[in-house]
């Protein structure tokens, strides 16, 4: 317990030196504690119980509620140190980040945050329009003792733009409504200060077909061109095959797209004969499964990319990456392992 405390102790350098600042520098790392040791929930009232009794500070529990509920955190210094803990982020040599969009039901209508989101998850005695805060997340993946984990890296708050404009106080900091940014936006925000961070590695975002697109991509390829996307590919995204050669002598400008090879589902119809079979690390297990992959451009991207169809006995489910030099067992193995940010 002392050893994990003692590597938690380079987040009080976050704090101010003042009165206020030590006491929350102090409480910060064995709050980590409190939330690490399953020792109670992570409830506030829990954690609080926790530095209590199982640490045996004298905390005053005014103080600590507001220090729970501040908004002035420096999290733009926390998370840098927290990036700067993780021994040895690589994996295959690339940084691979898994970006997803949460809901976080609540019940307190004065919550911050909160609004009626759309979950298109709904069961069916579950209500379509929650009321929840809607949380933006990006996290490290990395394979710890023989099994995929996903370490946070950083999260946002996503507002509506309507319950922005309206001036709720759901969404005021420091009493002020702050300036709309959709998620794609949010996203770009987070991912570029960690590409920046851990500079001279090509980050590849594993994300699902929502965030799989030019909103993201063509922020990103921008600012950094090195970043790469790994996503799932829509069935009904037509591919395009890649120009030939033209003539010097032709006129007007070359070719950007070549001839159209159909829509995914089309090809998936036509490529399953030739499918071949590959051992993949999947889940935790060593499973073999049957797939087939192809360099196409998708007019989406602007860009080549190789498209992996993984065939099952009456289904099947296609993705794409930017990164041509990835294999296919790479490729479904980090898309497999994108699932750890659900959890």
């Amino acid at each position: 317990m002392s050893m994990l405390r003692d590597l938690l102790l380079p987040f009080q350098s976050a704090f101010s030196d003042s009165r206020l600042g030590r006491e929350r520098a102090q409480w910060f790392p064995f709050i980590l504690l409190a939330i690490i040791v399953p020792f109670t929930s992570s409830m506030s009232s829990n954690l609080l119980r926790s530095l209590q009794t199982l640490f045996g500070l004298d905390v005053n529990a005014r103080r600590f509620y507001l220090f729970m509920a501040s908004t002035q955190l420096a999290w733009d210094r926390l998370w840098p140190i927290a990036w700067n803990l993780i021994p040895s982020p690589l994996v295959d040599g690339r940084l691979i980040l898994a970006l997803d969009d949460t809901l976080n039901d609540k019940t307190g209508k004065r919550i911050f945050g909160c609004g009626f989101f759309f979950d298109h998850t709904a069961k069916v005695n579950h209500p379509t329009y929650p009321w929840a805060q809607n949380i933006v997340m990006l996290g490290l993946l990395k394979p710890i003792k023989g099994r995929w984990a996903c370490l946070p890296l950083g999260c946002r708050f996503y507002h509506r733009q309507k319950d922005i404009a309206a001036g709720k106080i759901n969404v005021r900091r420091h009493g002020r409504v702050p300036v709309f940014q959709s998620k794609m936006a949010q996203a770009a925000a987070m991912i570029l200060p960690v590409a920046t961070h851990f500079s001279g590695h090509s980050p590849l975002i594993v994300c699902d077909s929502w965030f799989g697109n030019n909103g993201l991509w063509k922020p990103l390829n921008a600012a950094e061109p090195s970043i790469h996307l790994l996503s799932r590919l829509r069935n009904s995204t037509v591919l395009y095959a890649e120009p030939a050669d033209a003539a010097r002598t032709a006129k007007g400008r070359p070719r950007k797209y070549g001839d159209r090879c159909g829509s995914v589902t089309e090809l998936a119809t036509s490529l399953r004969a030739q499918a071949q079979r590959y051992t993949v690390q999947l889940y935790g297990k060593a499973r073999e499964i049957r797939a087939y992959d192809q360099v196409c451009l998708l007019k989406t991207l602007r860009c080549p990319v190789r498209v992996v169809w993984v065939f099952r006995k009456t289904q099947w489910v296609a993705f794409f990456t930017t990164d041509l030099t990835l294999s296919v067992t790479q490729i479904i193995e980090y898309y497999g392992a994108r699932w750890k940010i659900e959890e």
